[in-house]
């Protein structure tokens, strides 16, 4: 039996086809979101993105972002298929439940995800019985790696940080305020450009400024987006993201210190979704 699994952000969707676990075909297209894009660009990457001998599945397990709700769900469903004739069972919901699943499996525990964006959902070991409320990046998603870079900028021009940090930002980036301004406020995918700086922060967390500022990112996260759940404490957190992965330490430190236990980590929910289909 071949299992197809989708992990579909809107930059990009990693496409893995397994057989018994195994990797049989390995594909990365474009991203869609069909909150943002009409259902044509998905049956472009479809029909021109995918090769001629990709083989023919039995299932499709999608996870997409933006499929939160119902009609995006059916369309998506219908679409895939329409495209992958031969499978027998297609299945389509949202990135957080294939985040979810990627940490928690079948566990009952909080599954969060912490990258570029940050969300979390209570998980009952079956389905999703609460989740947090994400008002994006330009009000919410704190600890996220847009949160971390908004930070550590604004400390960067406001001439809060350590004086020799600073010249090391300087080297590492060469900003100046109007190019920044403009990529924030003028130009498209401003949380993207702002979670870039974590890089630096990454390359710097023993740094003690760096330090206390990443702990206070993850300290708002934590409050926001963790101990809204009435069971948080008698619970495995979860999570999933380049943000939660590359700080896991310092996150760990953040949970510690509520007195939370710190679950699984990994950097791509595929991981996760293969474990989950193939051997759970």
């Amino acid at each position: 039996m071949l299992t197809l699994i989708a992990d579909a952000g809107s930059t990009k969707i990693e496409w893995m086809v397994l057989e018994d676990g195994k990797e049989v075909k390995h594909l990365i297209t474009r991203g869609f979101n069909p909150n943002y894009a009409d259902m044509i660009v998905f049956i472009d990457i479809l029909y021109k993105e995918f090769p001629e001998d990709f083989p023919a599945v039995d299932a499709v397990y999608y996870y997409g972002s933006g499929c939160g709700n119902e009609a995006a769900r059916a369309r998506m469903h219908q679409i895939l298929k329409v495209y992958f004739e031969e499978a027998t069972e297609v299945y389509v919901t949202h990135d957080l439940m294939g985040a979810t699943r990627a940490v928690l499996g079948k566990e009952k525990g909080i599954a969060c995800i912490l990258g570029t964006g940050a969300n979390s959902c209570l998980f009952d070991g079956n389905d999703i019985s609460e989740r947090a409320v994400s008002l994006g990046y330009l009000v919410g998603d704190e600890g996220s790696g847009c949160y971390i870079g908004r930070k550590l900028t604004r400390a960067y021009f406001y001439d809060l940080m350590p004086l020799q940090l600073k010249h090391e930002f300087e080297e590492y980036y060469h900003l100046n305020i109007s190019d920044f301004i403009d990529n924030v406020y003028h130009q498209k995918e401003a949380s993207k450009y702002l979670a870039g700086f974590t890089k630096f922060a990454g390359e710097h967390q023993d740094d003690p400024f760096i330090k206390q500022l990443v702990k206070g990112c993850f300290r708002d996260f934590i409050e926001v987006f963790v101990k809204r759940y009435a069971d948080c404490h008698a619970l495995p957190i979860g999570f999933v993201g380049s943000v939660a992965y590359h700080f896991q330490d310092l996150l760990k430190e953040c949970l510690e210190e509520n007195d939370l236990t710190l679950g699984r980590v990994i950097q791509s929910p595929m991981e996760g979704l293969i474990r989950y289909h193939c051997f759970d």
